[in-house]
């Protein structure tokens, strides 16, 4: 915004006209209804950024967890061949087989049900985030399911 600054003498007559440039910024208020709601527009824009941001995020949590439930999974299958054969072999005979397996076994069961608590984890967290996002911008509200 550019505006005149003059000086005036005593006769009422502008001597001397230069520019002289703004340079704050004006409230959305000062600018009037127009660049309010330019604001208001711009925000829920960056709102629906963020949303779907957060949205991305949760995607790959969800996949994170999905990866979880396969390798929870894995050693279930492994024990259930395991029981489903073992009138075919003495365990005692095998144990130097049996307990490495057993071993990865536990291994997977603990990381598989570590990545299950991270992605919960992380999901609930998202959640929370998108449920105070959809709270600050009620333009968001009639488009985003209620977490509650």
């Amino acid at each position: 915004m550019v505006e005149a600054e003059s000086s005036i003498h005593a006769d009422g007559v502008a001597a001397d006209v230069r520019p002289i440039r703004v340079t704050g910024k004006t409230s959305a208020a000062q600018q009037g209804p127009d660049a309010m709601a330019d604001k208001t527009t711009e925000s829920d824009a960056e709102a629906i950024s963020e949303v779907q941001l957060l949205l991305s995020e949760l995607r790959t949590a969800l996949s994170l967890m999905r990866t979880g439930i396969a390798i929870l999974a894995l050693p279930l299958s492994v024990f259930s061949v395991l029981v489903a054969t073992s009138r075919y072999y003495d365990a005692l005979n095998v144990l130097g087989f049996l307990a490495p397996l057993a071993a990865l076994c536990a291994v997977l069961i603990v990381f598989g049900g570590y990545l299950i608590a991270h992605s919960w984890r992380k999901v609930r967290r998202i959640d929370r985030l998108i449920h105070r996002i959809k709270m600050e911008h009620s333009v968001l509200a009639k488009y985003i399911e209620s977490i509650d």
